[in-house]
């Protein structure tokens, strides 16, 4: 099972919003579901958030 998701307030560059609005489209997404899926991504890579697959493997001994 998921955990909730957390609603929030953002501020952004209108330019910032049009580029986003675009890709997301081109992604078949919401604006929401690209920012969403930009930030997992990224945190990802910075290692601070696991993949979904890992999440329910046991640590390698």
């Amino acid at each position: 099972m998921s955990s909730p998701k957390k609603s929030f307030i953002i501020r952004i560059d209108n330019e910032i919003y049009k580029a986003l609005e675009k890709w997301a489209a081109d992604e078949f997404r919401s604006v929401n579901g690209q920012v969403e899926w930009i930030l997992s991504q990224k945190l990802k890579e910075a290692r601070r958030l696991k993949d979904k697959e890992e999440k329910g493997k046991k640590p390698d001994r």
